[in-house]
């Protein structure tokens, strides 16, 4: 009975042994990371020819990336629209009404990849549909890819067209064109 007690347990730890290389193994494929909360989302749009900067918290999603092989990844992420905070209360409410981002009807302002590319100089090109209100657009933009504490720092920015997302109406003191810069860390 000792003999057939101690296989057990030399075939119980070469299964352990087994898996836990297994998982180790498959953590070399590919990197899948949540965002994490020292992420931000900034803009930037001129109004009355006067550049107004402002940001949104609230940031979550989800980051598949090899980098080594980025038609494998994938971002998921959206922002929460009613965080919107340009430095001046009266404004942010006024940009959180229908006219603008109704964040009542539509509370997040998401992203999710479709395409993603190697570029130059150390750049990739992701390609994804960008949803804000009830509007969905294709968009592509350059980003850098950088190891940090544990991590991955994902940094890029793009310019889209307000109106083709029905934010502002046809105002004419606001500027059509919304830069926006990400700086997202996943771990």
């Amino acid at each position: 009975m000792n003999e057939v007690k101690g296989q057990t347990i030399s075939i119980n730890r070469y299964f352990l042994f087994f898996f836990i290389v297994l998982l180790t193994s498959f953590k070399g494929l590919s990197q899948q990371h949540m965002v994490a909360a020292m992420s931000t989302v900034r803009f930037k749009i001129k109004n009355f020819g006067i550049t107004v900067n402002g940001s949104f918290s609230g940031l979550r999603g989800d980051v598949m990336f090899t980098k080594n092989d980025p038609g494998q990844a994938s971002f998921s992420a959206s922002v929460d629209a009613a965080s919107i905070n340009t430095g001046i209360s009266a404004r942010d409410r006024h940009v959180k009404k229908p006219d603008y981002l109704y964040v009542e009807k539509f509370p997040r302002i998401s992203f999710v990849s479709e395409k993603i590319t190697l570029g130059d100089n150390g750049q990739y090109i992701v390609t994804g549909k960008l949803s804000i209100r009830d509007k969905n657009k294709l968009i592509s933009f350059p980003f850098m890819v950088q190891t940090e504490n544990g991590g991955e720092r994902f940094t890029g920015s793009f310019t889209i067209d307000r109106r083709e997302f029905d934010v502002g109406g046809s105002s004419i003191s606001l500027s059509d064109n919304l830069t926006i810069f990400l700086s997202v860390f996943a771990d």
